[in-house]
């Protein structure tokens, strides 16, 4: 576990060095959500209807920005082949990789929520809600992104097999964190959904390193 919280601590260190890529992410997700009400109109009834639905396109979207630095300088400066040949598990590596790019993209983009469903005007009662979904749902995708970028790490065009490969495995995610917040802004529970992607987590966290681990050695050799 020392190597584990070493690695979270470099790779976040790094990320804070090249700040302006975790900017970038945020930046994208705030212009991109504030398109919104010029085309689809500035009432305030129908964009409240569709926040739940934005924010989580717009998440998503802002954080297949920062996937391709996931394991890619890594490799390119022979890192990556050192972490392989460490003593630490290689799905732990992953692990930590991933935990840190959480911290880094996901975490704030899950502080910038609240901000974007404010510009576009969601329910009072949905807040609660779009914090936990939007916690489970983050990791989710920084897990999921995390095998797409271990299998896509040196090929060519490697941005659009990414995104190829992310996008569909994401869509239940999308799906039950905007029901979420949809059920509590209308003032119903919205334990089921959260149920669901908590499972899916768990999930996550089982297969994910694992199947990163398998990626990364196979682009090594």
């Amino acid at each position: 576990m020392t190597a584990f919280f070493a690695l979270v601590g470099r790779d976040v260190r790094i990320a804070l060095r090249q700040l302006s890529d975790s900017l970038m992410v945020i930046v994208f997700f705030v212009i991109a959500a504030a398109l919104f009400p010029f085309g689809v109109g500035p009432d305030p009834g129908l964009l409240a209807r569709m926040a739940p639905g934005i924010l989580w396109v717009t998440a998503l979207l802002a954080a297949m920005l920062s996937f391709d630095r996931l394991f890619q300088n890594d490799y390119e400066d022979g890192t990556l082949e050192l972490l392989v040949l460490a003593p630490t598990p290689l799905w732990l590596t992953a692990l930590a990789k991933i935990a840190a790019h959480w911290l880094t993209t996901g975490l704030p983009l899950l502080v910038a929520a609240p901000l974007i469903g404010i510009m576009l005007n969601l329910e009072s009662a949905g807040y609660g809600t779009l914090m936990a979904a939007m916690a489970l749902g983050t990791a989710i995708i920084s897990l999921v992104g995390a095998v797409g970028a271990a299998l896509t790490l040196g090929a060519r065009r490697s941005g659009v097999l990414l995104s190829l490969l992310v996008l569909p495995l994401i869509v239940p995610v999308l799906i039950f964190g905007a029901a979420a917040v949809e059920t509590a802004a209308a003032g119903f529970t919205a334990a089921p959904q959260l149920l669901f992607l908590g499972g899916l987590l768990l999930g996550c966290l089982v297969l994910c390193p694992w199947g990163c681990a398998a990626a990364l050695r196979a682009a090594i050799e």
